[in-house]
């Protein structure tokens, strides 16, 4: 079987067995609570009152739940719109061009995947492809990106400049919040920008499989644009949880170098 899902040609009729998880760690039709505490984030400023409410917020939801979601961050809905257009078009493309950039090596700086980068060597493989690629610096990096779709390269550098530019503004409030300098987490600590996407195919039994292997994000600080994409679990208080999307706000991850 092709190893790319989004190359499968056809509706998959029945789980193949390789993506049936064992009972004990299979979701099957257990329906789970919403998060609805969640804390939601006015970035919109006018005054300094206003940014130390702001400071106060981020260091309470991050302490309190480890996420947060943004609204009024300034990112264009039309950009976020297009951008994921984009890389649906992208993996709508001919099988054999998508398979030009597969790879499982860390060190590529481009490169799609199936299931997790040790899909040869592991049991179970989980029901997705992703997408990576570095962003920053960006004239250093959008020439590796795909030239299909053709506005590919446009869209989504204009989308990692906005992305970047929300990012270090988080991680500055963050830093002061801290007692730090102004722009500590500029430069070497935050030099590397990734764009990560998770795209599922239609499954047959979602009860037997999962999309993506729990995890804690390694690094600085996660952005996730939802979109109206639902699956999006956390693990709060012992159990996990669904988070409902909200159109075009963006959720917050604090990584593990920040805990």
């Amino acid at each position: 079987m092709e190893i790319l899902m989004s190359n499968w040609s056809e509706v998959v009729q029945s789980m193949p067995e390789k993506y049936i998880f064992p009972p004990n760690k299979r979701p099957g039709n257990h329906v789970f609570p919403v998060f609805k505490n969640i804390p939601l984030i006015d970035l919109e400023e006018t005054n300094g009152r206003d940014r130390t409410k702001l400071i106060q917020q981020i260091f309470s939801a991050s302490q309190d739940f480890g996420i947060f979601q943004v609204i009024n961050h300034g990112i264009p809905t039309s950009l976020m719109d297009d951008t994921m257009s984009v890389s649906k078009e992208f993996f709508a493309m001919p099988a054999e061009y998508k398979t030009s950039f597969y790879s499982t090596d860390i060190a590529r700086k481009c490169r799609i995947y199936s299931s997790t980068m040790n899909y040869d060597n592991e049991e179970v493989h989980y029901w997705r492809d992703n997408f990576t690629h570095h962003c920053h610096p960006l004239e250093d990096q959008i020439y590796l990106w795909p030239d299909n779709p053709t506005r590919y390269r446009e869209v989504v550098g204009e989308y990692s400049v906005e992305v970047r530019r929300l990012m270090l503004r988080i991680l500055e409030v963050i830093s002061e919040g801290l007692g730090l300098k102004p722009g500590y987490f500029d430069g070497e600590l935050s030099k590397t920008q990734l764009l990560s996407v998770n795209h599922h195919i239609r499954c047959p039994n979602p009860s037997l499989t999962l999309g993506m292997p729990e995890h804690s994000d390694p690094n600085l600080i996660s952005l996730l644009q939802q979109s109206s994409v639902p699956g999006l679990q956390i693990f709060h208080h012992g159990q996990w949880m669904d988070v409902d999307p909200i159109p075009h706000a963006l959720i917050l991850i604090p990584g593990l170098q920040l805990k």
